[in-house]
């Protein structure tokens, strides 16, 4: 088997120390080539590249924002078309940065070196499963997007990058947004295929559930929502504090259902429109991608193949 392990050494909690440990044990089972990204984007084209040369496995080391990078290189030859999905290599995570989502949501440890266990174990006994994906605007995502509010906090957060992000620094950061939003609070119309449009001032997409994690408490909004299902659908049409105190504090604490006057949820959804009245901001995977009025997201079943 041939791998690439791409190492971001800016994430979190990568070390060389780490880098080095986990190469070494990855070669002793493949034949291993080792990239550390120097800039934004470095990763997508390290695995577009290995997908173009027939590599077998592509090992993301680094948080959600590299994993993302791997994922849309991995699936760029297909153009944004769920129908040009060819034979790709598989993905293998090993988490290195502060909420690390997807991994978890797949039952990979947190702690790097037991994730490393876990990979090798899956790789010595061809363990694998397949994944659902989100697709929006020509971007790929594996656990969630957004327009409106969150967009806005993972704006204020990328510009303190450098910072560790903090579960405190996510909270700031959604204070202010709320109280002073970047691009003020233009109404967004959610289209869904056979229901009424629906005016909102935010809305979150999953595609599994956790949908984040502040340190190391889960916040759930779609709890139907997996790997395996459509994607989940979340908007608040007020954002008073009333109101964002309740469905804060029903994220925090349940697993169960959210319920609210303010709340439009659906789980299992094949695709989701987004119109906005002007440009808002829009985020997936926690980064930050743009302003956009208009936003299509797409459920694509079992994209891709992930060694856990």
């Amino acid at each position: 088997m041939r791998a690439i392990l791409v190492v971001n050494p800016q994430a979190t909690s990568t070390t060389a120390g780490g880098r080095d440990v986990l190469a070494h044990a990855l070669a002793s089972q493949v034949k291993l080539d080792v990239v550390e990204t120097d800039y934004r984007g470095h990763a997508m084209a390290v695995a577009r590249s290995a997908a173009r040369d027939g590599i077998d496995l592509v090992v993301a080391h680094g948080g959600d924002g590299t994993v993302n990078e791997v994922v849309n290189g991995l699936l760029a030859d297909a153009d944004g078309d769920p129908a040009g999905i060819g034979d790709v290599p598989m993905l293998g995570v090993v988490p290195g940065g502060s909420a690390n989502v997807f991994a978890r949501a797949l039952g990979i440890a947190h702690d790097p070196v037991e994730a490393t266990h876990q990979l090798l174990n899956a790789i010595e006994n061809d363990r694998s499963r397949k994944v659902g994906l989100g697709l929006a605007d020509g971007h790929w995502f594996t656990f969630n997007a957004g327009m409106g509010w969150d967009a806005d906090v993972v704006g204020r957060v990328a510009k303190r990058r450098g910072k560790q992000t903090t579960a405190g620094l996510y909270l700031r950061a959604a204070v202010a947004s709320h109280l002073r939003p970047p691009l003020g609070r233009p109404p967004l119309t959610v289209r869904i295929p056979g229901e009424e449009p629906t005016e909102v001032l935010t809305a979150f997409v999953s595609n599994t559930d956790p949908w984040s994690y502040l340190g190391d408490r889960p916040v759930h909004l779609n709890p139907g929502s997996s790997f395996d299902t459509g994607l989940g659908l979340f908007a608040l049409s007020g954002l008073r504090l009333p109101t964002v105190f309740k469905h804060v504090r029903q994220a925090l604490l349940t697993k169960s259902d959210q319920r609210g006057r303010r709340l439009l949820r659906h789980d299992d959804l094949p695709m989701i429109r987004i119109d906005a009245a002007e440009p808002v901001n829009f985020q997936v995977d926690g980064d930050l991608v743009g302003q956009r009025t208009r936003v299509e997201f797409f459920s694509v079943p079992g994209a891709l193949t992930v060694t856990v």
